[in-house]
Formats: C-alpha cells, structure tokens, sequence
C-alpha cells in the first residue's frame, strides 16, 4: 500500500501511534526551505486526547513564512479570516477532558477571547533536527516545550509528529496550499 493510500485511510478508520511511527519512521526528510508556505492542518486519529481538540476550534494549519517567521497555530473565523494564536495561551492541560473542550459553551468562550489569543508575532522557528534518527525540518515553539518534526508524504503533504515532555506523541498533516 502506498504511504498516500495508508494516510487516506488512517484520516477516515483511525490508527495507532506504533502504525503511525512506523510509517513516520519510513517517510524521508523535508528541508526547512521546503516548509516555506502556508499549510492546512488536520489531526491524524491515533486516539490520542488531543485528537479533534484544535479542528473544534476551527484550526486552519500553520503559516512559514521564512525559518525564523512561523505561525504556528493558524485558526479561521467564521467569515474566513485567518489569524495567529499564541500557542501559550492555548489550554493544552485540557486535552484530556474532552467533554470540556469538545463542549459549546467551551467553543463560544474560545470565540469571545480570541483578541486575547491572538498574536501578529511569529512564536516558531523551524531548524533541521534529528528526529528519531533522520534530520528533518523541525519547528521549535519559541515558549513550549513542544517541537513538530516533518517528513514528506509528497510535495505539497507532509506528516508531522508532536513531541511534547510528558505526552504520547501526536501526529497531523499539513498540506500545501495554493
């Protein structure tokens, strides 16, 4: 089965995170230039707490806008306005309450702090880190410790593992976008 034929089907049945690593692990590297861009984001199901948590909050994906200017958490109103969120303020300690996060009245105070989350400032930086024994495009929280690595799928798909102190590791995709 080709890597695009397993990714299409783990978004829509799931998968594990030993799948997954195993397919991550098998993926070759991305240059940090080829992260330039801005990309859609969608959690891969992998069963992990955060799963589905960002795309309740309608998160677009995340903006490169060169290797020391990243957006990391790139969310979309309503009326299609894309803005950055500070990762900082995102309660991440909250991910594994999803009846907390998942309900609506979580969803509309999110909406109604959002000048508060909000940032013009880049808080990522990409840099070309081993990550589990191959050199890849990593981007570094500039305040967390938290760091995305990449491998392409193809050209305009990448695969991304979250590595954060203490968490299971959680993985996403971003695709290019136009």
């Amino acid at each position: 089965m080709s890597v695009e034929a397993w990714l299409a089907e783990a978004r829509g049945r799931g998968t594990t995170v030993p799948e997954a690593l195993a397919t991550f692990d098998q993926l070759p590297s991305v240059s940090c230039d080829e992260m330039i861009g801005h990309w859609r984001g969608s959690g891969l199901p992998t069963g992990h707490p955060m799963a589905g948590m960002l795309e309740a909050y309608d998160w677009h994906g995340k903006s490169f806008l060169d290797v020391e200017t990243v957006h990391p958490l790139v969310f979309q109103s309503a009326h299609g306005h894309r803005f950055a969120i500070d990762p900082r303020r995102v309660p991440l300690v909250l991910a594994p309450y999803r009846a907390v996060w998942a309900h609506p009245v979580s969803r509309a105070l999110f909406r109604v702090g959002i000048p508060l989350l909000r940032t013009a400032r880049p808080r990522a930086r990409l840099r070309a880190v081993a990550c589990r024994g191959v050199v890849t495009a990593t981007m570094l929280y500039d305040h967390l410790p938290i760091a995305d690595s990449f491998r392409r799928v193809n050209a305009d798909t990448v695969l991304g593992l979250m590595d954060q102190r203490g968490a299971a590791p959680f993985f996403f995709v971003l695709e290019r976008e136009a």
